[in-house]
């Protein structure tokens, strides 16, 4: 009897702790990205999320940026890959959205949607069906960053036109203080150059032509202001063409270089690396007083998710919690790289001017409209233009370049 009494209380033990590990039970969602130095907000993302939402855990990877898109769509076409993908946007989104590999968005399955411009959501549409593939993560833009008290010790004010440009560097090389930080050796570089630089110069007007055909890269406007960066990168880095991207950052982190052409995103890695730095940002320089100062941006992909994840539900949990204005508040303010999200609130003083700047920008000219087909705007615009600086090509010949290989497939340059 006591025999049997313990093997139906043991039964009863074991039917007891079975339940309790099903109700136990989640839901582990993978999540990739190429942003390995926002690991540690993701990290804290992901516990704000999984404490809103106790039955699903985020396990998130890293991948180096230069082989993930590689990695990634090895995946996918494979039938892999994780449950919740941070994809670039634009021609790079269409290479995994195209074959099938992202779940399509809308405001059924993601409400949140509606927390973006229109804007925002084409970058993440594939232009074949309209459909959106993923939520956009952020905006950035390509501007001039500067060192606030370099500036402050050699009597020196942020330009507006490219004659102030231009003569303030000159007063700053005359001091012995290296102007610009950039170098060219890293060949995308040479395009944030371009857009930190340039984006004033070549207007929107010229962009509209561009589009409609109007024009093409051969156009004087273009011609003139590669010629402009070709004269100011006199006062890049020392021996600029051999200075790759992090050499030029470090030079800028150091104190050693006043500005620094490049990105929004620059601001938080500079200001992580040197916390003492007091910077400030400032659009491309006019070519003449009363011209429109613009800078050049573009959203820098989404969250997607897999069509093939067997885990669909909470994957747009995840990512419906991704595209709300608590989480862009967050990502604003702590990585300094601003969400495009609608009404979140901005702490950072030089995030809300990054913001302010947007008010009047014309687009990353060759991402957000030549990085769909082969050869793509950006390389070709990135190579010509390092050649350029390297005194290899006139300023004509790489114009005309950048040109030929676009109306390889770009129909208006046809005519």
């Amino acid at each position: 009897m006591r025999l049997t009494r313990r093997i139906l209380m043991g039964a009863a033990a074991g039917s007891f702790l079975l339940s309790g590990t099903a109700a136990m039970a989640q839901t582990e969602l993978t999540f990739w990205s190429w942003r390995q130095e926002d690991k540690a907000f993701y990290t804290d993302v992901i516990k704000k999320f999984q404490a809103k939402e106790p039955g699903i855990t985020v396990k998130f990877e890293t991948y180096a940026p230069e082989n993930y898109q590689t990695i990634l769509s090895t995946a996918l076409a494979a039938g892999r890959g994780p449950d919740v993908i941070q994809v670039r946007a634009y021609g790079n989104l269409e290479t995994i959205a195209t074959p099938g590999y992202l779940l399509a968005l809308d405001k059924q399955n993601v409400p949140e949607l509606a927390n973006f411009p229109e804007t925002a959501l084409a970058a993440e549409t594939l232009r074949s069906d309209g459909k959106v593939y993923a939520v956009p993560f952020a905006t950035q833009a390509q501007l001039v960053v500067y060192n606030k008290k370099i500036f402050k010790d050699n009597g020196v004010n942020p330009p507006k036109t490219w004659d102030e440009m231009m003569a303030l560097t000159q007063a700053l090389k005359a001091k012995n203080v290296t102007p610009f930080g950039n170098g060219t050796a890293t060949a995308w570089q040479n395009e944030t150059i371009v857009g930190g630089l340039l984006s004033s110069m070549l207007g929107k007007d010229f962009e509209a032509d561009i589009i409609s055909g109007k024009a093409n890269f051969t156009d004087p406007r273009f011609v003139s202001a590669l010629a402009k960066l070709k004269d100011i990168s006199q006062y890049f880095s020392p021996n600029f063409t051999g200075v790759d991207y992090p050499s030029s950052q470090q030079l800028f982190v150091a104190g050693r270089a006043a500005m620094f052409a490049g990105g929004s995103y620059e601001v938080a890695n500079f200001k992580n690396q040197n916390p003492t730095l007091d910077l400030g940002v400032f659009p491309a320089p006019v070519l003449k007083a009363g011209d429109q100062a613009l800078i050049a941006t573009y959203y820098d992909g989404g969250y997607a998710v897999n069509a093939k994840s067997e885990k669909k539900d909470a994957a747009l949990k995840f990512v419906r919690f991704l595209a709300t204005p608590e989480y862009g508040t967050s990502f604003t303010n702590t990585l300094k790289n601003l969400s495009p999200i609608k009404d979140i609130k901005i702490e950072d003083p030089i995030t809300q001017d990054v913001a302010k700047l947007a008010d009047n920008s014309m687009s990353y000219l060759m991402l957000v409209r030549f990085r769909y087909q082969e050869p793509s705007g950006s390389v070709l615009l990135q190579s010509n233009v390092q050649k350029m600086l390297a005194g290899q090509q006139t300023p004509e010949q790489a114009a005309a370049e950048i040109n030929k290989g676009i109306a390889t497939y770009y129909k208006p340059f046809q005519k």
